[in-house]
């Protein structure tokens, strides 16, 4: 009788053990596919599930988005320039039967042909696509990935380039072009700016020659501005319209130099021939007389 009922008991505890040993709780984020003797059950939800000890096999699937990142990839752009561009996927699986049944491990299959992706989307674009459109690769490599691992039960959901590594000698070339497109662009608006300047100065020409008295007070007006400076040296431009009516009268005076000059001609000729007694001419000729040196006067008195 007690040797009875030890071996119940044992079977009752064996039976409790293997009842706890059979059954599985799945979380809210898991599925369960089930192999009973090697042969596909049907997909369990999440909760507690039983599942026989020895005879079914559980296989959990994560339905949580995956963050996989790509490994730097050596690839040469379509201008034939080098680079080193890693990426990071995100995907998900939306299916956990095929996930299982269609590849052996679908997070390692991904990654992948991510890597064969990437290499070959990068292939296509040249360096300055692959730098200023990112986003427009992105977006073909997650198209091209998901079409991949479509079959397998897997979504990718999401792909970015993460960092794009140039050669030195490359980066200091499009340096140097950056800087020439700057000068260039600074050139372009300086010339603009010279443009438009002119054009003002040419109205603002128009509006004071209208009135001469808006010219004489914008005359005032620099000098006061180069009095304030206190500069040593000033060179200052004098404006034709001050000194326009004083060259206006220059051709009168000589004119009337000139007629003054043929009047008086007449009058000395007239008097050459026989001066009067005290007249200017003999006054004259006294005072060249005697301004001779004595030289000339020795000689003059040996002739006579």
């Amino acid at each position: 009788m007690t040797a009875a009922l030890i071996a119940v008991a044992v079977i009752v505890v064996l039976a409790l053990i293997y009842a706890f040993a059979s059954v599985k709780v799945l979380r809210e984020y898991e599925r369960g596919i089930v192999f009973r003797l090697g042969r596909i059950g049907d997909l369990r939800q999440p909760g507690p599930r039983l599942v026989l000890f020895g005879i079914d096999t559980l296989v959990r699937v994560e339905l949580r988005i995956v963050t996989l990142t790509i490994p730097p990839q050596d690839v040469i752009t379509k201008d034939n320039v080098p680079a080193r561009v890693n990426a990071v996927v995100l995907f998900q699986v939306t299916d956990p039967v095929r996930s299982v049944m269609a590849v052996a491990n679908h997070a390692v299959a991904t990654s992948q042909m991510a890597q064969t992706t990437l290499r070959s989307v990068v292939g296509r674009a040249d360096l300055d696509t692959l730098l200023a459109h990112r986003a427009d690769l992105n977006e073909d490599l997650a198209h091209s990935i998901d079409a991949q691992t479509e079959p397998w039960g897997v979504h990718v959901t999401v792909v970015e380039i993460k960092d794009v590594e140039i050669p030195e000698a490359m980066q200091r070339a499009m340096a140097r072009e950056a800087e020439a497109e700057r000068e260039r662009r600074a050139k372009v608006i300086n010339a603009h700016g010279e443009l438009q300047a002119s054009e003002e100065l040419r109205l603002a020409g128009e509006t004071l020659s209208r009135n001469p008295a808006s010219l004489q007070l914008r005359y005032l007006q620099t000098l006061l501005e180069l009095g304030a400076d206190q500069n040593s040296t000033v060179v200052f431009p004098l404006p034709i319209d001050i000194i326009g009516p004083f060259l206006q009268k220059v051709p009168d005076l000589i004119d009337r130099f000139s007629s003054a000059t043929r009047d008086q001609s007449p009058a000395a000729e007239s008097h050459t021939g026989a001066s009067p007694e005290g007249s200017p001419l003999d006054e004259s000729a006294r005072f060249a007389e005697h301004s001779r040196p004595p030289s000339d006067k020795i000689e003059r008195y040996d002739r006579e």
